[in-house]
């Protein structure tokens, strides 16, 4: 009786615990079944193996025990930075070239489903297609013609990959590595027009610098005749002014010493003077201009009447 009681209160008891793991476990699997799809991100979904569609971003519900997330897609832009591959060139000669790929998923189905390792694809077929393109390309063109290979590859591994739902955006050659003896060819070469053209520079420089030597003394020459030309002009007109001064002043010593003859014969007059003294004054005036710097005087008639008669009265008084 005893044994019968417990096991009824162990019934009692286990029942309602029965039911809280009950509703714990089904909460779980609705939680299980509730999925949120990040930003920039896709769910590809498959029901009993099978693909039923693509969850984007959001809230989604899921079958429980039926539906699964197969593939979570990352659908930003992505890159990828291979290892130099060895690769020769149409003058047979071997580089190693490195190769950074951008690219971005567009369909997460063919993603998915389209290829087994997607990267492992990618990379493979970069290589291939950088073989294949070096391969048409001699050595030079391979160092001057970077960007027609990225373009080149880029174009060729966006036709290959569309399949697999990723696009290819860019391709860039990281690196080009050719031989040691290349290299170093190519740094003497390199040193040698670095130094052709540091001596072009110089030569340019000194002729610039004779040149402006040659305009800086046109310049002063120009300038020093100038200065030249305005002193000249200055001291002819310093002459030119000294010489009218001068003969204003001669002009005007010449007229007072008329008008004093004047006022002097004018107050002989006044005074009643016959013409023997008018005679006198005039010699006397005549020896003093005589006393100047005149090369040449004219003498009046009547003072050379009068200087006749005084050699003729110095005659007689000598007798």
């Amino acid at each position: 009786m005893k044994h019968l009681l417990a096991l009824a209160g162990m019934d009692d008891v286990m029942g309602p615990l029965a039911i809280i793991a009950l509703v714990v476990i089904l909460l779980l699997i609705i939680i299980s079944c509730i999925k949120i799809v990040p930003q920039a991100t896709a769910f590809v979904v498959e029901r009993l193996g099978a693909y039923i569609g693509t969850w984007g971003v959001g809230l989604h519900f899921k079958t429980p025990f039926v539906d699964k997330v197969a593939r979570r897609v990352n659908l930003k832009e992505q890159v990828i930075d291979f290892k130099p591959q060895p690769v020769i060139t149409k003058d047979n000669v071997t580089m190693q070239i490195d190769t950074v790929v951008f690219f971005q998923i567009t369909d997460p189905k063919l993603y998915a489903y389209g290829v087994e390792n997607p990267l492992m694809a990618i990379e493979n077929l970069t290589a291939t297609t950088l073989r294949n393109i070096i391969g048409e390309l001699e050595l030079d063109q391979t160092l001057t013609s970077r960007e027609i290979i990225n373009t080149k590859m880029r174009t060729q591994l966006d036709v290959a990959t569309d399949p697999w739902g990723i696009k290819v955006n860019r391709v860039e050659l990281k690196n080009i590595i050719p031989p040691r003896e290349i290299q170093d060819s190519m740094e003497k070469q390199m040193k040698a027009e670095r130094e052709r053209r540091e001596k072009i520079l110089q030569a340019e420089g000194e002729k610039k610098s004779t040149i402006l030597v040659a305009e800086g003394n046109k310049e002063k020459a120009i300038l020093d005749a100038e200065a030249e030309k305005q002193a000249a002009i200055l001291r002819a007109e310093a002459k030119k002014e000294a010489m009218v001064r001068e003969a204003e002043g001669q002009a005007t010593a010449i007229l007072k010493v008329q008008q004093a003859q004047a006022e002097s014969i004018r107050l002989i007059k006044e005074a009643g003077a016959d013409s023997a003294v008018l005679q006198i004054k005039s010699l006397e005036a005549f020896t003093k201009a005589a006393d100047g710097k005149a090369t040449k005087i004219i003498i009046p008639s009547e003072i050379q009447g009068l200087a006749g008669a005084l050699a003729a009265l110095k005659e007689t008084v000598k007798e």
